[in-house]
């Protein structure tokens, strides 16, 4: 089987380095995401998943970025999960998404409460890789300034996902990949490491990036967005091989995976600085004021399973 690449993406709305997307022109945003586009296409993904993205919002003229993303970045399949709605005169319809090369299966969306903005929620989906083979991926996007929050909203992942274990599992590849926005260190008591815990509750998992900081992206001082993933002697069908972190995230193989080059993670910062013009960590959480401002920059994680 061919290396299976995934991209976990907060495109921030597609504002770039502005410290809020209504500052931007829609032309701008239309550009940025052009540009994430470009990358997409250089770093082949088999899925990307992308938080705050807009399906139908004011503020860049309720241009829909995922199919704009999915008809730029030749990737043919898409599912939306909407975490925060608002109708009126400035709508806003926005949250988590899945852009793949592969036909997507089951999926789902779950969102943490009712929210008109700032809202956070997660999207399983189930990617149908051929020759029967199904890969799940879940697209996590927590609250930003509360930790109780956090892992309460972690608590609803376990549940839905045991759930899955129970009714799913014969069909799966692989046990399931968690990627995404998690708004808190995995060095503190809080949802990251909670989710670990969980995870190693199924298995033997690997949480990444290991040591690599992500946040924030002009000078990044912590890491935010993590990758978990089950370690390759676990589990007979796959094996990890050893990850680089082009921008922030690792890489894996699903069965036999070839040799790789050890330039390829440089390769991949060129593009991003190529493509962003920065080639700065992308992504951003959502907040107002002060956390507004962190929001600013979008970051993401790329990873080979």
């Amino acid at each position: 089987m061919h290396p299976f690449r995934i991209v976990t993406y907060n495109i921030a709305h597609g504002r770039g380095l502005s410290p809020y997307q209504g500052l931007n022109s829609h032309a701008s945003i239309q550009r940025n995401v052009l540009k994430i586009a470009h990358l997409l296409e250089r770093l082949k993904p088999d899925v990307v998943a992308l938080q705050e993205i807009d399906e139908d919002s004011h503020w860049n003229g309720r241009l829909n970025l995922l199919e704009y993303l999915r008809e730029h970045s030749q990737l043919p399949y898409s599912v939306m999960g909407v975490n925060s709605q608002r109708s009126g005169h400035k709508p806003l319809n926005y949250g988590n998404a899945v852009l793949s090369r592969h036909r997507v299966g089951t999926w789902e969306n779950i969102s943490f409460g009712h929210s008109e903005i700032g809202g956070k929620g997660f999207l399983f989906a189930e990617i149908d890789v051929g020759r029967g083979h199904v890969v799940p991926i879940v697209n996590l996007h927590l609250a930003f300034a509360s930790r109780r929050a956090r892992l309460q909203q972690v608590e609803a992942v376990s549940d839905f996902l045991s759930s899955k274990y129970r009714h799913r599992q014969a069909d799966w590849l692989v046990p399931p990949i968690l990627c995404g926005d998690l708004n808190n260190s995995s060095r503190r008591p809080d949802a990251t490491a909670a989710l670990f815990e969980y995870f190693q509750r199924h298995g033997e998992y690997t949480l990444h990036p290991a040591n690599a900081r992500t946040f924030p992206s002009p000078l990044p001082s912590r890491a935010l967005d993590f990758v978990f993933c089950r370690r390759p002697a676990a589990c007979p069908r796959a094996r990890c091989c050893a990850p680089c972190f082009p921008i922030t995230g690792p890489w894996w193989w699903i069965s036999g995976c070839p040799g790789r080059d050890s330039t390829e993670g440089d390769a991949c910062r060129q593009w991003a600085r190529d493509e962003t013009g920065d080639g700065r960590a992308i992504r951003s959480p959502q907040g107002e004021g002060w956390r507004r401002r962190r929001d600013s920059n979008p970051r993401s994680a790329c990873a080979n399973v």
